[in-house]
């Protein structure tokens, strides 16, 4: 009894702190699509996590996040483990929803499908009933996901648990990928220490494959001023949750992460391009270009290859809500030219940076 006291009054003052200030994250929309923010992996007491599941409601909304989905384990040995917690594996997810109410926060229903290697460990979001799930062999567990409509990602494929030496695609997975059971990568995990996988990456271009950034968090989230959560940017029509899973099945997503960017090119350049205003003047022998950052995104610039009559520079950093300017100089002839360079922290491939142009 002591137990379930101590947990309610934390739930509660956690909860009336959280929902008195609404975060903000400002990322630029797509052309025709608006920018979602969410997090499609969590845990709560109902598996192996350590919190209530409103919980991840009031961390969302103080975050400035729009979307979450609680995906906790649906296998036996992890579900509700503890003592003085009962429910369905369908709780959290329903307790989560009746908290988010007017807060502005969309929850979807999930839940982890836990295997070792391989397959390894699959979310199954946009679930009507995730008891279904418990099933003894991994695929008719998925099955049972794809036919409620499931949207199915292979979570931290890099989790040095189960694969300590190397990052492999087994043929199990190139099975599942054959029956329509995997549809996108956690290509990013903020649990994990390197949370980044650019073999994920790769695979998510070679199989056009939906490119998926989560938290994974088990624990309360705390960030110091200026962190955030990994995170998927959803590029849908709307903000519901028809018009979000229409567009991760159609893999119009990319990945905040510690400061990166991650996803296809095309999704990427317009994200770029939207979020900056660049203002050109020019003079006799020079081009000075004024940019300022509309967004809470970073970017970090390195010069490429260029015309040699050019001098500009090697290294610029347009941080969060602020401007930055450089001047080109042209050493003869006519001040045009092109200013090329790599957005480094824009992951376009594995490891590989957006290069980017500005002609003058």
């Amino acid at each position: 009894m002591k137990k379930i006291t101590i947990l309610l009054f934390a739930t509660i003052l956690t909860s009336s702190v959280f929902s008195q200030f609404r975060g903000h994250f400002s990322v630029p929309n797509l052309n025709g699509f608006i920018t979602l923010k969410a997090d499609f992996h969590m845990h709560t007491v109902f598996s192996d996590g350590t919190v209530w599941p409103t919980v991840r409601v009031d961390e969302a909304y103080r975050e400035g996040l729009d979307i979450i989905a609680i995906t906790d384990h649906i296998e036996e040995g992890f579900h509700i483990r503890r003592r003085h917690v009962s429910g369905t594996r369908n709780s959290a997810y329903e307790i989560a929803r009746a908290h988010a109410g007017n807060r502005g926060i969309i929850v979807v229903s999930g839940g982890e499908i836990s295997r070792g290697m391989p397959p390894g460990h699959f979310n199954a979001i946009f679930l009507t009933d995730a008891e279904a799930l418990n099933k003894a062999n991994y695929t008719d567990a998925m099955r049972a996901a794809k036919e409620q409509g499931a949207f199915i990602f292979w979570c931290h494929p890099g989790w040095d648990a189960q694969q300590p030496d190397v990052t492999r695609w087994f043929n199990e997975h190139t099975q599942l990928l054959e029956q329509g059971l995997i549809h996108g990568i956690e290509v990013s995990n903020g649990e994990l220490p390197e949370s980044y996988s650019p073999e994920g990456h790769g695979w998510c271009l070679e199989k056009n494959l939906t490119f998926i950034g989560t938290s994974d968090a088990h624990g309360p989230l705390h960030f110091e001023k200026g962190e955030r959560r990994t995170m998927t940017l959803v590029f849908a029509r709307e903000a519901t949750v028809e018009s979000i899973r229409e567009a991760v099945f159609a893999g119009r997503t990319a990945i905040y992460d510690r400061g990166r960017i991650i996803g296809k090119e095309k999704y990427l350049k317009e994200l770029f391009e939207n979020a900056l205003d660049f203002d050109i003047r020019r003079s006799d022998n020079s081009v000075t270009i004024s940019i300022k950052n509309n967004s809470d995104l970073p970017f970090q610039l390195r010069k490429t290859d260029n015309d040699p009559r050019m001098v500009y520079f090697r290294y610029l950093t347009i941080d969060p809500q602020s401007k930055a300017s450089f001047t080109v100089r042209f050493r003869e002839g006519t001040p045009t030219g092109n200013v090329n360079f790599i957005v480094e922290n824009f992951l376009v491939g594995p490891n590989e940076g957006m290069k980017y142009t500005i002609k003058l």
